[in-house]
C-alpha cells in the first residue's frame, strides 16, 4: 500500500531546513529555537514508534468492521475517492474537536500544542498516546459503510500530509476563495493560539467549511497576533513532561476526587473543569475576554487586561 506520509517525509525534512535558512536570513518572520525544534523532532519520531505498536490492533478492528460492511465500495471508482475525501475530512473535524473539548482526549493531543513557536517543525509534534485512547474508532463507520481499510488509511495520510504546510508564519493570507474553503496557515495559526478570543476554534483538517458550518470558525485578526502554546505553558523542554503532563494531572485530580461526578468531570469534562469552579475552561476564558472587551469599549481609557494567563492545568490553545 502506498503511504503518502512516507513518500512526503523527505519533503518535510527539506521544508523545515529551508524555513530555518530563510528565517536566519531574515526572509520570513518565522522563529525557531534549537531546543524547541529538537523536542518537536523527538515527538515526531516517538509518535511514529508508538504508532507501530498500535497499528495492528487498529487495522484488525477496521478490517473486522469492514467484513460486516453494508456496501462494497471499489477503490478504483473516482466517485469513491471524492466521497471519502469529504467523509474522512468531516470525521477528522469531529476527532479534532473532541480532542480539544474533552479532557481525556486532550491529554493525548496537548503535546501538539505545547510549543510556544509556530513553524514547520511544530507539525511534527504528534501524539504518543493517541492510539490508546480510542479516538481511532471514529473512523470505523467509514469501514462499515464499505470503504476498504487501505483506502481509509491513504486518505488519513493525505490529510496529515496536507496539514504539514499550514504550520508556518512564512505564509500570511492566501486569496479569499482559498481562505473561504480550505484550511490555511492563517486559519491554523488561530487554532494554535492561546489568546482567549482564539481558543477552541478552527478544527479543520483540509476543509475549513466544517468550522464555518458548525460555528467554530474564528478569523485571524492582524490587530491581535496569535500567542502560541497552551494557556499555562510548560516552561521547559522536557520531552517526557510534554507527552505525559496532562495524564499525570488527570491522575492527581482523580486521586483527590470525592464522588463519581467529580471522576466523570475530571475525565470527560472540558479541560479546566473543576467541581468548585476554581479553574476556568476555554468557554469561561472566552466569555471573560468578551466581557473585558465590552468593558474596554465602554471605557476607552481602560488599560487592556490579560485573561487566562495563570492556570492550574492546561486547556487548548
Amino acid at each position: 500500500m502506498i503511504d503518502p506520509v512516507t513518500l512526503a517525509t523527505p519533503f518535510f525534512i527539506l521544508a523545515v531546513i529551508l524555513e530555518i535558512v530563510l528565517a536566519r536570513l531574515g526572509k520570513t518572520r518565522t522563529h525557531y529555537e534549537g531546543k524547541d525544534t529538537l523536542v518537536s523532532l523527538s515527538l515526531g519520531l516517538g509518535s511514529t514508534l508508538a504508532g507501530v505498536l498500535t497499528a495492528s490492533v487498529i487495522f484488525a478492528a477496521t478490517l473486522w468492521v469492514y467484513q460486516h460492511r453494508i456496501f462494497t465500495i471499489p477503490m478504483t471508482a473516482w466517485w469513491a475517492w471524492g466521497a471519502i475525501f469529504f467523509l474522512e475530512d468531516l470525521t477528522y473535524y469531529w476527532f479534532h474537536r473532541i480532542s480539544h473539548e474533552r479532557r481525556f482526549w486532550w491529554a493525548a493531543h496537548v503535546n501538539h500544542h505545547s510549543s510556544q513557536h509556530y513553524n514547520l517543525s511544530t507539525a511534527l509534534r504528534q501524539t504518543w498516546t493517541g492510539g490508546l485512547n480510542g479516538t481511532w474508532a471514529l473512523w470505523l463507520p467509514l469501514a462499515f459503510l464499505g470503504f476498504p481499510p487501505p483506502m481509509i488509511a491513504i486518505e488519513k495520510s493525505i490529510s496529515l500530509v496536507y496539514q504539514f504546510w499550514i504550520h508556518t508564519e512564512a505564509i500570511r493570507k492566501l486569496p479569499a476563495p482559498v481562505e473561504a474553503v480550505f484550511n490555511t496557515p492563517s486559519h491554523h495559526r488561530v487554532h494554535h493560539a492561546r489568546n482567549p478570543r482564539y481558543l477552541d476554534s478552527n478544527y479543520a483538517g483540509i476543509l475549513i467549511i466544517w468550522d464555518r458550518l458548525f460555528g467554530t470558525f474564528v478569523a485571524e485578526d492582524e490587530a491581535e497576533p496569535p500567542r502560541y502554546g497552551i494557556v499555562k505553558n510548560l516552561g521547559d523542554f522536557n520531552i517526557v513532561r510534554a507527552v505525559f503532563h496532562e495524564w499525570a494531572s488527570i491522575g492527581q485530580d482523580l486521586w483527590r476526587s470525592r464522588s463519581p461526578r467529580e471522576v466523570v468531570g475530571y475525565l470527560f469534562g472540558p479541560p479546566g473543569w473543576s467541581p468548585d469552579g476554581s479553574r476556568q475552561t476555554s468557554t469561561q476564558l472566552k466569555a471573560a475576554w468578551a466581557r473585558r472587551r465590552a468593558g474596554a469599549a465602554a471605557s476607552p481609557t481602560q488599560a487592556p487586561v490579560s485573561v487566562g494567563a495563570d492556570r492550574s492545568e492546561t486547556v487548548p490553545g
